[in-house]
């Protein structure tokens, strides 16, 4: 197996520190030190601590399982339940303590990272996308309420889920997302009619 580059080593020890102490409270420094390579190095790949937490955004998107949302090979419902099953046991990992990446970037945008709040609103957008797209396949083969809105029940989902992550993080454990579960998925089921 290769080593890892310079600039692997430190996208790598960023997506921790970030998700670890957040954005503003992560230094180049942190990154560095966690890395094991000279600061100077991380100004050979990036001029910006910014523009590094657009990569780091990136690969922690496409870490989210979310391309379980499009596998035909299962039913629309158990995609969606599966995506965040995993996302949920990804937290565990983490003993519930670090939260989403995405949400807990979101919380510190200022006017003075323009480019990783356009990022965000781009993940966002495109995570909606993918739920909205799945809910409708469900729609379509009567598995889903078919006269949800899907794009509007997407952003619900998202946004419940996001604000169960938060309170996770607070409370350390996975009741939140326990709840987030009992309470979304039965919303999008259709129930069998009476004989």
């Amino acid at each position: 197996m290769a080593k890892p580059s310079v600039r692997d080593r430190i996208v790598d020890a960023a997506l921790d520190r970030f998700h670890t102490l957040g954005f503003s409270a992560c230094s180049v420094q942190d990154i560095v030190d966690t890395a094991g390579v000279p600061k100077g190095s991380f100004y050979n790949y990036f001029k910006a601590k910014e523009l590094l937490a657009l990569e780091v955004l990136s690969i922690y998107g496409k870490d989210c399982n979310r391309q379980i949302l499009s596998d035909t090979g299962l039913p629309p419902i158990d995609r969606l339940r599966g995506h965040f099953e995993f996302m949920a046991a990804y937290y565990a990992e983490f003993g519930y303590e670090k939260g989403c990446l995405i949400a807990n970037l979101a919380a510190e945008m200022s006017d003075n990272t323009p480019l990783l709040r356009q990022a965000i609103g781009q993940s966002l957008e495109k995570w909606t996308a993918d739920v909205a797209a799945t809910l409708h396949e469900g729609q379509l083969d009567g598995s889903i309420v078919p006269t949800l809105d899907a794009e509007k029940m997407a952003r619900f989902l998202i946004n419940s889920w996001e604000g169960a992550v938060v309170r996770m993080k607070i409370v350390r454990c996975r009741q939140p997302l326990e709840d987030f579960f009992a309470v979304a998925f039965p919303l999008l089921l259709t129930r069998p009619t009476a004989p």
